[in-house]
């Protein structure tokens, strides 16, 4: 057996259920791949203060949405900044992994994102409409999301007691994701069908989808780790921005050709490796 110096704590919920995903296989291809490399402690993220100081990095991956266990992501996040633990991803992300916030940056800096406001009186910040869309704005995973008529917005949020998100409801030709290793891209993948999120395609980038993604890239300019960029094109042809995932994104490698998965399993170990020596 090859020397593995290098011990990593990988933090995942394999039993966590995903819509069109299987979050499980995903983490067990990785693992089986990358304990060529490094020793492999595998975690629920809800247990992993007794081993966070014994390893060497602490990778959370596949472990779902961190809101059904917020105060403890809130604690585990204040143990790595006080102990000085390294992580990857970074825990110096500004988009998915702090929350929905960013969206409201962005679209006050006139990024291209899907428009977005978090109180009924900031409606008519947005364009005009007939439905909206409205998600919590600590979710993910689709998880409380509402399509609503216009006439039931604010019923709606009046009767939620989560902070919420607005949005206009935009038909859209398709959604794409572009996937990035410490700024470098990856591979891209589309769902030509709208109604079938994760039944996935390799996308061939052109020059303006690469500035569009790349943009979010240096937006958020994380020191280390995996990044997915989510889009959606429009009727009219521009790429909007869904979400930027900058926690634990969701790779779809087993939807790929191998030769592009074992050619991001090489760069991730490279990734790795610099995480751990930085």
């Amino acid at each position: 057996m090859k020397w593995r110096p290098y011990t990593l704590l990988w933090v995942t919920d394999l039993y966590y259920e995903a819509k069109g995903r299987n979050y499980y296989e995903e983490d067990l291809f990785l693992t089986s791949h990358l304990r060529q490399y490094f020793r492999i402690i595998l975690c629920h993220p809800e247990d992993t203060e007794p081993f966070e100081g014994a390893v060497d990095l602490i990778v959370f991956r596949n472990a779902g949405p961190v809101a059904p266990y917020q105060d403890q992501y809130e604690a585990f996040r204040d143990r790595i900044r006080k102990l000085q633990l390294r992580t990857y991803n970074s825990l110096d992300g500004r988009a998915d992994m702090n929350g929905k916030a960013y969206l409201l940056e962005l679209t006050a800096a006139d990024y291209p994102v899907i428009p977005t406001v978090d109180h009924i009186d900031q409606l008519r910040r947005l364009p005009d409409s007939t439905e909206y869309i409205i998600k919590p704005f600590n979710g993910a995973d689709s998880h409380g999301v509402q399509r609503l008529p216009a006439d039931r917005v604010q019923q709606a949020l009046t009767a939620c007691s989560q902070r919420m998100l607005i949005q206009p409801y935009i038909p859209f030709e398709y959604e794409v994701s572009f996937y990035y290793i410490d700024h470098e891209f990856q591979y891209a993948l589309h769902a030509p069908d709208p109604q079938q999120r994760w039944k996935l395609e390799l996308y061939d980038p052109q020059p303006a989808d690469f500035a569009f993604a790349e943009q979010f890239i240096r937006w958020n300019h994380i020191r280390c780790g995996i990044q997915r960029v989510d889009a959606c094109r429009t009727a009219s042809g521009e790429l909007l921005l869904v979400e930027l995932e900058d926690l634990n994104p969701y790779l779809s490698l087993l939807d790929i050709p191998v030769n592009y998965s074992r050619r991001f399993i090489s760069r991730m170990v490279q990734s790795l490796k610099q995480a751990i020596r930085a």
